[in-house]
């Protein structure tokens, strides 16, 4: 009896050979965004990379393991990737008084108030989301009932963009902010000789700069509740646009901890602090944290009238905005990076600013290159400079649910001629053959669906406008989802590592309901993330 079953176990191991692997996916319509755009319906798993593609019959005849996926033919995706958005900033907002989409400034009042009386914390009270440009009178707000309501409580709301905020009267005295005050790249608005509390581009700091530095536990919880949001949106890599050396520790202590697991690309901020503390030891990389550019801010924003114009705006005579810095600080950011290996990402929205930043790119550049110098934004781009990009390999880093966001009000702010090379993404990637798409979140909504669908069918969520708007450049389906995945990785230095489900990559991927590739752009609003996995572990949802 026991040579019988010894035999048996010889015969079972010898015919065995399959290795064991952590994750098989198959019967999946697998979008590989590879060079060829390959599909394939399965793949295998080990240590968190992709370790075999192919046929699901294949797959399972030289693989075996105990977490075995059935797609049940759904799309399958890399891991969607944004290519510029505010992690910490959506986080934080997640906290905060919630004023999207509030249709009046009576409404954001009266959203504050009912925070206050939920939060008694008794410190400030801030608050994001709000937009003239949805009110009646298209007005910036008047801190007059702030300042009735809460005059001992320091209060400050921050417009959708960040780049204008109104602060009552306690919080103005705080920051030291008296009529008269002048700033560089920033206003301060006032009537009749008395400030109204709207503050805007670099005044809005002169008030962030006064309040309390937030915990590391604050940070865990705000980071926490971003993360699984974005999870449950099929994000797995996201560009954080701007933040500080100190915020740098806190991920990278959260990562360490086992607390984060979003995949990261930072932006360090402007600051003289952060180059102190980053230029000497160059790029920072972990295996989900890549600190690898600086993040400079060439003007305003268009729904605050802060970008900075070549010509007038069209709704305000005599006015073009402003650069938030003089252009030698620029150059001099550009002349300091050029030696460095970090890359340089500059906000430009109006095509004053624009056209700045292209010819101090030029300048240190010097052609094509691979240094992937990117212009976050390029909003209003005028007809002249486009190819400025190309030649020196500048990367457009848009957000496409800016053109579906501003496209109500846009040509009575800058007029049709000029609209013509606004939200102009077509045009934009034919200069290097590619382009990084993201939603800038939480200036627009988190998801990544809404950005394929502004980004191919340029439409609002009601169909408006019947033919889209401005259709010559709107992006092919592919070109969308390579511009959420690959090229989003590419404009990163990370697509050796994620934005392709690859044979060596990273097993980052999600399962859709729908098939973005293939579903009536009616259906495309209405795709579901049923699973997102980070390194082949499941961090959202599931197979049934």
């Amino acid at each position: 009896m026991i040579y019988l079953v010894l035999m048996l176990w010889l015969m079972t191991g010898c015919h065995d050979k399959k290795q064991v692997v952590d994750l098989i996916l198959h019967k999946g319509r697998v979008y590989t965004v590879d060079s060829v755009f390959t599909i394939v319906d399965a793949f295998a798993v080990k240590d968190g990379k992709i370790i075999a593609m192919g046929k699901g019959s294949d797959i399972l005849a030289a693989y075996k393991s105990d977490s075995v996926i059935d797609a049940k033919g759904k799309a399958v995706y890399p891991g969607l990737i944004d290519a510029h958005a505010h992690f910490v900033g959506y986080g934080k907002s997640l906290f905060e008084v919630n004023l999207y989409d509030s249709k009046t400034w009576e409404e954001v009042v009266n959203r504050v108030k009912a925070f206050e009386k939920e939060h008694t914390s008794g410190g400030w009270i801030l608050g994001r989301g709000w937009d003239q440009n949805k009110w009646p009178s298209h007005d910036f707000p008047d801190n007059t009932v702030l300042n009735s309501l809460f005059p001992g409580t320091p209060v400050l709301l921050e417009r959708v963009d960040g780049h204008a905020a109104v602060a009552n009267q306690k919080a103005l005295d705080l920051a030291g902010i008296s009529s008269g005050l002048k700033i560089e790249g920033g206003s301060i608005e006032s009537k009749d000789g008395k400030l109204t509390g709207t503050l805007v581009d670099n005044a809005v700091d002169f008030v962030k700069r006064v309040i309390p530095a937030a915990s590391k536990g604050e940070y865990e919880s705000w980071l926490g509740l971003a993360q699984r949001n974005c999870f449950a949106q099929g994000l797995t890599t996201i560009a954080d646009c701007g933040l500080s050396y100190r915020e740098v520790a806190i991920i990278d202590t959260l990562q360490r901890d086992g607390k984060l697991q979003m995949r990261l690309y930072v932006m360090l901020s402007d600051d003289t602090a952060n180059y102190n503390h980053f230029l000497a030891r160059g790029p920072y990389k972990t295996d989900k944290l890549f600190v690898n550019g600086f993040k400079a801010y060439a003007d305003g924003a268009l729904g605050s009238r802060g970008a900075c114009l070549l010509a007038p705006y069209n709704d305000k005579a005599g006015w073009n905005g402003f650069l938030l810095s003089r252009e030698s600080h620029f150059d001099s950011i550009a002349q300091m990076l050029s030696g460095t290996g970090f890359q340089l990402c500059t906000h430009a929205i109006g095509d004053s600013g624009v056209r700045m930043i292209l010819k101090v790119y030029n300048k240190y550049l010097g052609g094509k290159n691979d240094r992937r110098w990117r212009i976050e934004h390029a909003q209003v781009v005028n007809e002249n400079d486009f190819s400025l990009f190309g030649k020196a390999s500048i990367i457009p880093s848009v957000q496409p649910t800016h053109a579906t966001s501003d496209m109500y009000w846009a040509a009575e702010r800058i007029g049709q001629t000029r609209l013509k090379g606004a939200y102009a993404y077509k045009q934009l990637l034919e200069q290097n053959g590619w382009i990084a798409l993201g939603t800038d979140f939480p200036v627009e909504d988190i998801s990544p669906i809404k950005t394929f669908y502004a980004a191919v069918v340029r439409k609002d969520a009601k169909g408006y406008p019947p033919a889209g708007f401005q259709m010559e450049n709107a992006l092919s389906r592919e070109q969308a989802l390579r511009g959420m995945t690959i090229w989003a990785a590419r404009a990163g230095f990370l697509e050796k590592e994620v934005g392709s489900l690859e044979t060596g990559k990273k097993a980052d991927f999600i399962i859709l309901e729908t098939d973005l590739m293939a579903a009536p752009e009616q259906d495309l609003l209405n795709t579901k993330i049923l699973a997102t996995y980070l390194g082949g572990v499941n961090v959202y949802g599931g197979m049934d």
